[in-house]
């Protein structure tokens, strides 16, 4: 959209609450991403306010007109906040109540993936239904975004002490079975699927250090595919998405296997949202300054009105 348009659409927008930080492993991350979406409300001409729910009480929230949620992780993405604000009658960035709480759990979306017949790796979740996948296995704790708490085992041994430390983070772990290929996202603003991206790493995978610290990782976009392969990746993550209840921005994660089949592996409905972040690194590809894409994101909450 273009920017001259989205501010005069912006304009009579009151008080916005940047809901950032909070109590979850992802803080720090949820910070950045934050502190970036209110510089660019900023930007486009709005009075902006961070809001840290780990500090402040969801009572200060009834003075404001429209949220934008950038928390990542428990309390933030897994619509608990989602709640709060519907029962403040407060419009909100991002996805509902419901499937917030689908897209939290890699489990029930998995499982709602493969009820209606769309491709992610075989899985279980440990302790409970446990299942004979052979190795290599990657060890999820089932609500932890970031990366956090995961694991490749290679054997048994590793696979013990993988689960070990995914349950410091989790009571439910999801173990899955290893794709070899390459790992793709493609990023979702309102009905449109943004241009993909390839995630290189030298790691095993691409883990918290791949994501947040380290110099080695490529993010190609475009992602090198062909315009048939890179359209079906497109309406996948789409349908997948859309699958999940998700509406208004998010992000869909995906490997394409040694068959050259896609293998969805999760969905994020509160992306990080950093200039550096893959969101609006995909954004760019399509057009959109960073602004650009915080205001889009904003303004689909007020069309919406209810979240």
């Amino acid at each position: 959209m273009d920017k001259v348009l989205l501010k005069k659409q912006l304009a009579s927008v009151g008080r916005v609450a940047v809901l950032a930080g909070g109590k979850s492993a992802e803080r720090p991350v949820s910070l950045k991403s934050g502190a970036a979406v209110h510089q660019a409300l900023r930007n486009l001409g709005l009075i902006a306010e961070l809001v840290d729910p780990a500090y402040k009480s969801v009572d200060t929230l009834k003075g404001f007109d429209v949220a934008f949620i950038a928390l990542h992780g428990r309390g933030g993405e897994d619509g608990v906040i989602q709640g709060v604000l519907e029962h403040l009658g407060i419009p909100y960035t991002g996805s509902g109540v419901m499937a917030s709480a689908i897209g939290m759990d890699k489990v029930r979306t998995k499982q709602l993936w493969k009820g209606a017949g769309l491709p992610t790796p075989a899985f279980y979740v440990a302790g409970r239904n446990d299942a004979e996948l052979g190795f290599p296995l990657m060890i999820k704790p089932a609500h932890e975004g970031s990366s956090i708490g995961m694991a490749k085992a290679d054997n048994a041994e590793q696979l013990a002490q993988a689960l070990k430390e995914a349950e410091k983070f989790d009571s439910d772990v999801l173990v899955e079975a290893w794709v070899n290929g390459p790992e793709y996202t493609v990023a979702i603003l309102g009905d449109e699927p943004l241009p993909a991206i390839r995630l290189k790493t030298p790691n095993a995978f691409y883990d918290f250090e791949a994501k947040y610290q380290s110099n080695s990782t490529e993010y190609l976009c475009p992602a090198g595919l062909d315009e048939s392969d890179e359209q079906v990746l497109r309406q996948l993550a789409l349908t997948a998405f859309r699958v999940a209840g998700c509406h208004g921005w998010g992000r869909v994660d995906v490997m394409r296997d040694e068959q050259g089949n896609w293998q969805l592996l999760e969905v994020n409905t509160v992306p990080g949202m950093t200039d550096h972040s893959l969101v609006p690194m995909a954004a760019k590809a399509a057009g959109r300054d960073f602004d650009t894409l915080v205001g889009e994101i904003l303004l689909d909450a007020l069309e919406r009105g209810d979240g």
